[in-house]
């Protein structure tokens, strides 16, 4: 996964279960997209900014959008400096 640069907070972990033997097993799912609590939970922190910003969540991902691409930039340089359990990638559009 590393040598991919995939985060390794994108791996959710499941139940260790006993398999044959001295072994067990362990299933481990990637993360596609943000969970809505998760969604909610960073629109909420970009709410609290009080920034000129609009955010909202949409499928599995939230949209920020301004008038200003310096607002832009420095909701994203915010959230980067969260530490998140995680994880949170940026896709510009633009």
């Amino acid at each position: 996964m590393v040598k991919r640069n995939v985060s390794l907070k994108t791996l959710l972990y499941g139940k260790i279960e006993k398999a044959a033997g001295d072994t067990v097993k362990q299933v481990i799912t990637l993360q596609q997209g943000i969970s809505a609590e998760r969604a909610k939970e960073i629109v909420k922190i970009i709410k609290d900014t009080k920034m000129k910003v609009q955010s909202e969540i949409q499928k599995d991902q939230v949209r920020v959008r301004a008038k200003k691409i310096d607002d832009l930039q420095s909701v994203i340089q915010m959230l980067k400096g969260k530490e998140f359990d995680y994880h949170v990638e940026f896709v510009n559009y633009r």
